[in-house]
């Protein structure tokens, strides 16, 4: 190792624990260790440079869940290069675009994506070499024979790289977030790092449970920042409410990360599943990505204890939110105070708003971003003083609170009131025949829009009669808790809603739909 580098990197674990397990795959226990993890990253990063990629560069890799995944990740930062994990779930237009706006040089992926893998081989010409892991197929050579022709020596003077990650998409083209790139010695750490160690137990005795898929911003930053202290990730190949918890129990996982989704899940588990699991190991279990209705999160709170921690930060890092069990439960709803960054809540013209009032969510004093090659959306995101945004509403009580009301692009008007959606949201989810629901706003001749709900239900109703019934019912439930012109008009169910693995909801879309239907 050199000189230069300080310790917070796998290869130093792997120097003095080569065979501590860095991932175990939670269905199976396939498992990897730090030394094998080490050699895995050393050798992928002197075939990128061997394939031309120098420090700057840019790498794309599009891969399911699997044991190589984290592995890749570290080979591409041992590179020093800019690395785009894409969604496993994307289409070829999807895929191509983010290949070809990243500037990737190389790209690799698995059979699970083989036939959109091949399809966009012409469309994506300034890449120079592509690989497949665990299989081969047309167009890209074996990982594993690639690997096993390079060297597993550290490249010299390694530095710290970057990440460079695309938002979701669900408003139109995604757009990829860079950073700054780091001259700072390999081992340096990152600020996912510290504040892990800090508010969420990341040390080296740590087992970390990632239930969600390892492309989105968290998953992939939470793991590689316990990559670095030593600690053991848990993969879960796909998320199941029962398989987490038999995870937990059999990994005696202490450290996790969910999403508001996956606790509405996990609490409709019939009470003999929920009991059958001994989760008393877990010490931390943070969520995020979007807001957690109240009901729920203290539903958990009663379940797990006081381990539940929530944060609301974006793929942009510009600010860090963070709350603890305590504080919420002092705080209901809240997502916590500024740990970086500092909070502002705004209104359309920029001005900032006394306490309490609500307002676009702000930040100053955070890290520095850019949607590469979209100046507009950049600057769209900045207010003239630098503030800048992930495009939240929201409100801060006396203690410096932050609670989120909703997305602004979500944001319903009707008869000129403004209506969010995520209220009427919180309510349906937490009634017993509601698996899964979005609520937006559709066309209306009068007051140029009206609330609609579409909901996933437990059991589709049988017949027009049943479905008439729920409708009527769900409505009623949402009217006990909300006023009128907060609730849907109307219902729609669908035996599944388009969302994203990380939890995210394709409401986009499901707008469309309809203000397309409506002409």
């Amino acid at each position: 190792m050199a000189e230069s580098e300080t310790h917070w990197h796998p290869g130093h674990v792997a120097a003095h624990t080569p065979d501590k397990p860095a991932v175990i795959m939670a269905e199976t226990g396939e498992t990897m260790t730090y030394g094998e993890l080490d050699d895995m990253a050393n050798r992928l990063a002197n075939w990128l440079r061997g394939v031309g990629l120098e420090r700057g560069d840019h790498v794309a890799f599009c891969l399911e869940n699997r044991i190589e995944f984290l592995a890749i990740v570290w080979g591409c930062h041992y590179a020093g290069l800019y690395y785009t994990a894409i969604s496993s779930r994307l289409n070829d237009d999807e895929l191509v675009y983010i290949i070809n706006n990243c500037g990737a040089g190389a790209f690799i992926t698995s059979p699970h994506k083989a036939s959109s893998a091949i399809n966009i081989v012409e469309r994506t010409p300034e890449v120079r070499a592509r690989l497949s892991v665990g299989g081969v197929f047309d167009g890209h050579a074996d990982f594993a024979e690639a690997m096993a022709e390079q060297s597993s020596e550290p490249l010299p003077d390694r530095r710290e790289a970057n990440d460079m990650l695309y938002s979701s998409g669900t408003t139109g083209h995604p757009k990829g977030v860079k950073h700054p790139a780091s001259n700072e010695p390999l081992g340096t750490g990152e600020a996912v790092l510290r504040l892990g160690q800090m508010l969420f137990g990341f040390r080296d005795d740590a087992v970390y449970l990632s239930p969600g898929p390892l492309y989105h911003a968290a998953p992939l930053r939470f793991c590689r920042s316990m990559l670095r202290v030593g600690g053991t990730v848990v993969v879960m190949t796909k998320y199941d409410s029962a398989g987490a918890l038999r995870a937990i129990e059999r990994y005696k996982v202490t450290t996790s990360q969910w999403v508001p989704t996956m606790f509405v899940r996990l609490l409709k588990l019939d009470e003999a599943e929920r009991s059958a699991h001994d989760v008393s190991s877990l010490e931390c279990a943070v969520h995020a990505a979007a807001p957690c209705p109240i009901p729920v999160k203290q539903a958990m709170i009663d379940w797990w204890g006081p381990v539940i921690h929530e944060y609301y930060a974006g793929t942009e890092g510009n600010g860090f939110v963070y709350c603890n069990s305590d504080d919420w439960l002092a705080h209901p709803g809240t997502v916590g105070r500024a740990v970086t960054g500092v909070l502002h809540i705004v209104d359309d013209d920029g001005n900032e708003l006394p306490t309490g009032e609500e307002g676009g969510v702000y930040f100053s004093d955070g890290s520095t971003f850019e949607y590469h090659g979209d100046d507009e959306k950049t600057a769209s995101s900045r207010l003239s003083n630098g503030w800048s945004t992930l495009g939240d509403i929201g409100r801060m009580d006396e203690d410096g609170f932050l609670y989120l009301t909703d997305r602004k692009a979500f944001m319903i008007i009707s008869g000129g009131v403004n209506i969010y959606p995520q209220e009427a949201e919180n309510a349906l989810t937490m009634h017993p025949a509601v698996f899964d629901v979005a609520v937006f706003g559709v066309p209306n001749d009068e007051f140029g829009e009206e609330v609609k709900a579409v909901v996933q239900p437990v059991e589709m109703p049988t017949d027009d009669e049943a479905t008439a019934k729920l409708e009527r019912e769900l409505i009623a439930f949402c009217r006990e808790q909300l006023a009128d012109l907060k609730c849907p008009r109307s219902i729609d169910f669908r035996p599944e809603l388009p969302r994203h693995p990380t939890g995210k909801l394709y409401k986009r879309l499901l707008k469309d739909e309809y203000v397309k239907a409506a002409g």
